[in-house]
């Protein structure tokens, strides 16, 4: 009977010494962010990116939130959700300028200058807690010009990404290049079956119909979250140890 005695301590003492999965946090806006069932099939390419990673290792928390920008982000006590629930060796991915670009959206626009400040403090509020922040730029809207080109439509502000990550030394995944070599890639035509692109009375969600060139459906998440976890094997961050080792399908066009 002893040997059996001993067992129990050494089990438990196992189960304590486990260790605790990497959570990583997205503070972001509707590109990234979880979506309701009646928004559905929208959907934000945070909601892909789970399944990459080693569920046993990773966790995903998506914080991102439809319209936000970094102002209305940090002024709803979002932010300060996240950087109160970080723990060392944890990630945030930080992506936003849909909302903070737009003088018209007058709730939610953000002047550069504050939006760099925005930014570099999400950062350094990230690394004070031993975790590790990445600055993902803006995806790309589908837009097309006359002659079939894709136009950008966030002016300065995925520059101004750019320029905090490169002075406050962050890794940097620039979702705008990549995610618009995607959509040239398709054209402006076959392009719309990335986004939230109904005819009316094709989902009991819009019955009357939706031509959403902001917002992905799952195709189009998916292949976002593709460019995310492509951007974390490049930049060899400590995460990528965690991704699962087989790279997903290439998808038809």
């Amino acid at each position: 009977m002893r040997p059996r005695l001993l067992l129990l301590p050494l089990a438990l003492l196992s189960s304590a010494v486990a260790p605790r999965p990497i959570t990583v946090y997205l503070a972001g806006d509707s590109t990234m962010a979880e979506k309701a069932a009646d928004k559905r099939p929208e959907t934000g390419w945070g909601e892909k990116l789970g399944q990459y990673f080693r569920p046993e290792n990773v966790r995903i928390a998506n914080r991102a939130m439809n319209g936000r920008s970094t102002r209305t982000f940090i002024a709803e006590g979002r932010w300060q959700a996240i950087t109160d629930s970080l723990v060392a060796g944890d990630y945030v991915f930080i992506q936003f300028g849909h909302n903070d670009e737009s003088p018209a959206k007058v709730g939610s626009y953000t002047p550069p200058d504050d939006f760099k400040r925005n930014l570099a403090r999400m950062v350094g509020d990230v690394r004070t807690k031993g975790a590790f922040p990445v600055l993902f730029t803006p995806v790309q809207r589908r837009k097309f010009n006359d002659a079939g080109r894709l136009e950008d439509s966030h002016g300065d502000y995925p520059g101004y990404t750019r320029s905090v990550a490169a002075e406050l030394k962050v890794p940097l995944i620039d979702m705008l290049v990549s995610s618009g070599e995607v959509l040239a890639s398709f054209g402006a035509d076959s392009s719309t079956k990335l986004f939230l692109q109904l005819e009316p009375g094709a989902h009991p969600n819009y019955p009357q119909g939706v031509k959403d060139n902001t917002h992905f459906n799952p195709l189009g998440a998916e292949l976002m979250a593709r460019l995310a976890v492509d951007g974390i094997r490049s930049l060899k961050l400590g995460l990528s140890e965690q991704l699962k080792s087989s790279r997903a399908p290439a998808l038809a066009h």
